[in-house]
């Protein structure tokens, strides 16, 4: 060997400053994970000073299974004194005796993934010896002004890449409850993870190379996550479930984040766990997002449509008893849906389409056939231009759809019980920004209901969806033929106090007499028919577990408020985990043998649980929490089990058997945590039992770094 030629004796990746410098320090300082369009230094040590005149280095750096230039997943390129514009660079360097500092740069559109770095070493013509220089991480950088998913606003990027917890909203539209979720995006296994989810993908597995080649697209990378975090298709993260037995795995209410889900499919070889929902769907989903650094956010949509031939019309049946029919249509409106919106450049669309756009893990439809959704441009939604790509059509319908709800009887449908053009996508939510409030973004998805903008936009939508079905449409023959608004009445359902789980549930009817074409004057009778209904998350309902019928007489301009109880007994055990209660009524007017409809859905408001921490959190020392949970029930709550969990702050989850615990009794826990990681911290505490399932807590801690005054 050549006692001249130059050999590299050590390599210096500079982790910590790098990984600082490029935000991925929460991810742990150990290995290098760097993000493209951005310079990060290296220190080579060699047997001998560099000798730029005749000491040639080049560097090779290579990802995937079969690395070639051309397809963008191999470069080679060598030591300059100045960088090279957009393209894989090594320049700027420094000589200090046998140490040689050197500044390495990607392209702003490079392949993400884990690489290889190599250099190769040569004098001249002669002998030339390669060196492996280890691995890296190459993430996208929304921090990056030449990076399609560049987000220009330090706050927005701290809440929607670095915030490592956050919020999933539930419930109904007027009873919105907020649901902690922990992301743990920056726990130091899920970059690992995150990867072998795109290994494991279908494309991967066809065409490993080409599936490789197209990792520098956001867009591609979209899809394939979305395909990937549901199983339909493949070995994907979740498995869902919609039914009431969740006995070969955990309950979707079960979970507190995304972490205990991924390292179960990482540990188990790629099985999908089971089970999951759309928030679940959503909350892997938003982590793996991202950890990638595709700035992600979870939204909620109340009352949203599931309208599978997308004909832009959602179809409900009651009978006479006020009892809401299943059907054999797989149409569904959801009482809550929840999806992702991921922020980037959408160079496949023409000029205005860039920012938040719609990704949907949750399987409901495949498209390019395979169950994944979006990306769908959400300014797209908003102005009905339904034939942009992706999956535009399907989402524009989930919060856009008309219901109309029919009376069924021997047989037939028999009656228009209401037309509703603006009963779907509902408060559509998302966390706010810097709070754990949530915002109402349903503006950026649609002009205000009834406007003539949303009018125009909707008419708009439906030709591109529907051409010529619209005119032949059913429903609008029927609809002409009667005026469903024209009615001797109005009736309306209320609460009379706050639903809370194990306490019986009082409502009050408010009826009032109006003049109608028909009717005009003088007093009617009503027989009002009512039945509750257990209301499953996809909007199903179980058997009626109670009815009542109340007759009223209404003069003229008469005003009644009528009284309902609905006992506890009568849901204690006929309820699903949601919680859920529909309360319908039909009413029908002796004088013209029309029916008038009133609904109320009820969401059961579960215990309270109280977290509390005592002095100040700092990384490594023990920090004193308070958990107190009381049993209002008037019934004993069984098996209970309580699970923490908080990134930064446990390792993992911690859980405890809890036992049971006594009507109207108290439990009081104590115990240490010892916080690993500075800044701020969420903790999520989920106590479940045989009866309630979603007790859930959580406390926001502000960690001091270790030894901070």
């Amino acid at each position: 060997m050549n006692p001249a030629s130059l050999e590299l004796r050590s390599v210096d990746l500079q982790s910590p400053r790098n990984n600082q410098a490029h935000h991925t320090q929460e991810m742990g300082l150990k290995r290098l994970i760097v993000r493209r369009g951005q310079p990060f230094m290296l220190q080579l040590h060699f047997n001998r000073p560099f000798h730029q005149g005749t000491d040639h280095i080049t560097f090779i750096a290579e990802t995937g299974p079969a690395p070639m230039e051309l397809s963008g997943t191999r470069a080679t390129f060598s030591l300059t004194q100045t960088r090279q514009g957009n393209v894989w660079s090594a320049s700027d360097f420094t000589i200090d005796s046998n140490l040689l500092s050197v500044s390495l740069f990607t392209p702003s559109n490079a392949v993400i993934g884990s690489y290889t770095l190599k250099i190769e070493t040569s004098q001249g013509q002669g002998y030339s010896s390669t060196h492996s220089l280890g691995t890296f991480f190459l993430l996208f950088n929304p921090w990056s002004t030449e990076d399609d998913v560049y987000l220009p606003s330090e706050t927005l990027l701290r809440e929607y890449i670095m915030m490592d917890y956050g919020f999933v909203y539930k419930g109904q539209e007027r009873f919105i409850t907020s649901w902690p979720w922990n992301y743990g995006q920056f726990e130091e296994d899920i970059i690992d993870i995150c990867f072998e989810i795109l290994n494991k993908s279908l494309y991967f597995l066809e065409n490993p190379s080409k599936d490789c080649s197209q990792r520098s697209d956001v867009v591609y990378i979209c899809r394939v996550v979305s395909a990937m975090i549901n199983s339909n298709d493949d070995n994907g993260v979740l498995q869902g479930n919609w039914g009431e037995d969740y006995s070969l795995g955990v309950s979707p209410l079960e979970w507190n984040g995304s972490v205990a889900i991924l390292r179960q499919w990482s540990a188990r070889g790629g099985k999908p766990v089971k089970y999951g929902q759309c928030w679940v769907f959503a909350g892997v989903m938003c982590t793996v997002m991202r950890c990638l650094g595709v700035p992600t956010r979870i939204v909620s949509s109340f009352r949203s449509a599931h309208n599978v031939d997308g004909n832009l019309t959602l179809d409900t049946y009651y009978d006479r008893n006020a009892e809401m029919l299943s059907t054999p249509k797989r149409d569904k409106i959801w009482n809550f849906h929840v999806w992702n919106e991921c922020w980037m450049i959408r160079k496949d669309l023409p000029p205005g389409y860039n920012g938040w756009q719609v990704l949907d893990p949750t399987p409901q439809e495949t498209s390019s056939g395979l169950f994944c959704c979006g990306p769908a441009s959400v300014r797209a939604i908003r102005e009905g231009d339904v034939h942009l790509p992706y999956d535009t059509p399907f989402v524009y319908a989930e919060v856009n759809a008309d219901e109309v709800i029919w009376l069924f009887g021997d047989g037939q449908v028999q009656e228009i019980l209401a037309h509703n053009t603006s009963s779907i996508g509902k408060n559509i939510s998302t966390k706010m920004v810097g709070s754990d409030q949530h915002q109402n973004i349903t503006s950026s998805y649609k002009y205000p209901e009834g406007s003539p903008e949303e009018r125009s936009v909707f008419m708009k939508a439906s030709k591109k969806m529907l051409g010529s079905r619209r005119a032949s449409s059913p429903f609008l023959d029927l609809l002409g033929s009667r005026d469903s608004q024209d009615q001797p009445a109005q009736l309306q359902l209320h609460l009379a106090r706050t639903p809370e789980w194990g306490q019986d549930l009082l409502l009050k009817l408010h009826a009032r007499r109006v003049p109608n074409r028909t009717h005009p004057r003088g007093p009617i009778k009503l027989q009002v028919r009512f039945c509750a209904q257990a209301l499953l998350h996809e909007g199903d309902t179980q058997g009626p577990l109670w009815r009542q019928i109340v007759h009223l007489n209404l003069d003229f301009g008469e005003e009644i408020e009528w009284p309902l109880l609905l006992p506890y007994i009568n849901y204690r055990n006929k309820l699903t985990d949601e919680k859920l209660i529909r309360v319908s009524g039909i009413a029908e007017v002796e004088e013209t043998e029309r029916s008038i409809l009133v609904l109320k859905d009820i969401s059961l408001k579960p215990p309270h649980l109280s977290i509390e921490v005592s002095g100040r959190a700092e990384v490594g020392k023990a920090l004193r929490v308070h958990i107190s949970f009381t049993n209002t029930q008037t019934v004993a709550l069984s098996h209970c089990t309580m699970v923490l969990e908080g990134s930064g702050l446990i390792r993992g989850q911690l859980s405890n058997d809890l036992g049971t615990l006594a009507a109207g009794h108290t439990i009081q826990i104590q115990l240490d945590l010892y916080p690993f990681k500075a800044g701020h911290r969420q903790l999520q505490v989920l106590i479940s039992s045989n009866e309630v399932k979603e007790i859930k807590g959580y406390k926001d801690i502000s960690v001091a770094a270790a030894g901070a005054s």
